[in-house]
């Protein structure tokens, strides 16, 4: 027999005859042979299978590309595979963390986060740029309605329960506010700190936000404004860290962001916020008191006594059982709930214990 190592297979590929080496293609080539010893082909084939996988690799992915041979786009199962999300900017952190633990665990998982505005997530949605997407809202009944023209039935699922904050700069003593006047600041009928407390240094109220588009000027507008016009005076930048870091320089400024910025106090970048800048107290009493007046803390949210709350949710447009399916799962399960815990926003299942403390 002559020897095997310098003899090549000829095999017709992609229209082409090209030679091969022996390596995991041997036994299919026994019956082809011009050698009738395939019981030395296969001896040779453990030989020589560690050297030539990388080449038989190569060849099995460029006979997909060069054959134009159909590749099933969806090849996502619920723990592996690649899938892009859009995540409302304000819980970037947490989705973060979400994502790091799953892909820990799911090795072969991977989850690109598009963080944007709450309106370009669902746009994105919309136009199937992305199957999953983080937000405070659920879906309108016309864009339910187009998804179910198209044959796709969304699923929505609550995730947790965010506190939208409003912070101030270190030098600003001003940080009890009840919900009226804090009304009254956003639609312009007050714009002076010195028209909430005679005896500030402040001057002009700079209200800022993090987007125009995002989910906390929405907020805003239809739930601490009532839909009636903010004022003119206001403005946006393009994230909640560009706006922690406006405040901190800017004395008379107030900022409107999500508590999920500044609540994680295992943290580092949290704290280093936290040092920054004051959280503000809200009270719905016409008077606001220490007694009153409540930070978004997981206890506050959870008794409601703080006023500005919003569920999140995750909405999933992709009609598989694929990846978006597990990675909420994930989220919605005991450990990714656990995750949202330590965050400092409220988890929608994981029970949160409430400690009362007398004086």
């Amino acid at each position: 027999m002559p020897d095997l190592e310098q003899y090549f297979y000829s095999f017709r590929f992609c229209g082409k005859t090209l030679p091969v080496a022996p390596g995991r293609f041997l036994e299919s080539l026994c019956l082809s042979t011009p050698y009738s010893d395939c019981t030395g082909l296969l001896r040779l084939k453990r030989k020589l299978m560690m050297k030539n996988n990388l080449v038989i690799v190569l060849l099995l992915i460029l006979s997909g590309v060069s054959c134009n041979t159909k590749i099933n786009k969806h090849h996502d199962t619920p723990t592996s595979g690649t899938i892009t999300i859009a995540v409302d900017e304000t819980f970037e952190p947490i989705i973060s963390n979400e994502i790091n633990v799953f892909e820990s665990i799911y090795i072969t998982a991977g989850i690109i986060e598009k963080a944007c505005p709450e309106i370009d997530a669902f746009n994105l949605l919309l136009k199937d740029s992305v199957r999953m997407i983080i937000a405070t809202r659920t879906l309108t009944d016309i864009e339910t309605n187009y998804f179910k023209s198209k044959k796709i039935f969304p699923k929505e699922v609550k995730i947790a329960v965010d506190g939208v904050t409003l912070i101030v700069n270190n030098a600003n003593s001003d940080t009890l506010l009840t919900t009226k006047v804090i009304s009254k600041i956003l639609t312009g009928e007050i714009n002076n700190w010195q028209q909430i407390n005679r005896h500030s240094k402040l001057e002009n109220i700079k209200v800022i936000f993090d987007n125009p588009n995002s989910s906390t000027a929405e907020y805003a507008v239809k739930q601490i404004c009532g839909n009636n016009k903010l004022s003119s005076s206001l403005s946006a930048l393009n994230s909640n860290v560009e706006v922690i870091d406006f405040v901190s320089k800017t004395p008379n400024a107030l900022g409107i962001i999500g508590v999920s910025w500044v609540s994680n106090h295992r943290d580092s970048t949290c704290m280093g916020f936290l040092e920054k800048i004051n959280i503000v107290a809200v009270s719905k009493d016409d008077i606001a008191t220490t007694e009153n007046s409540y930070q978004p803390y997981q206890a506050y949210l959870a008794t409601r006594q703080y006023p500005y709350l919003r569920d999140v949710y995750a909405i999933i447009t992709d009609p598989r059982i694929g990846l978006c399916s597990g990675f909420t799962s994930f989220i919605a399960s005991d450990r990714g709930q656990r995750i949202i815990l330590k965050s400092g926003i409220l988890p929608a299942t994981q029970p949160v214990r409430l400690i009362h403390v007398n004086d």
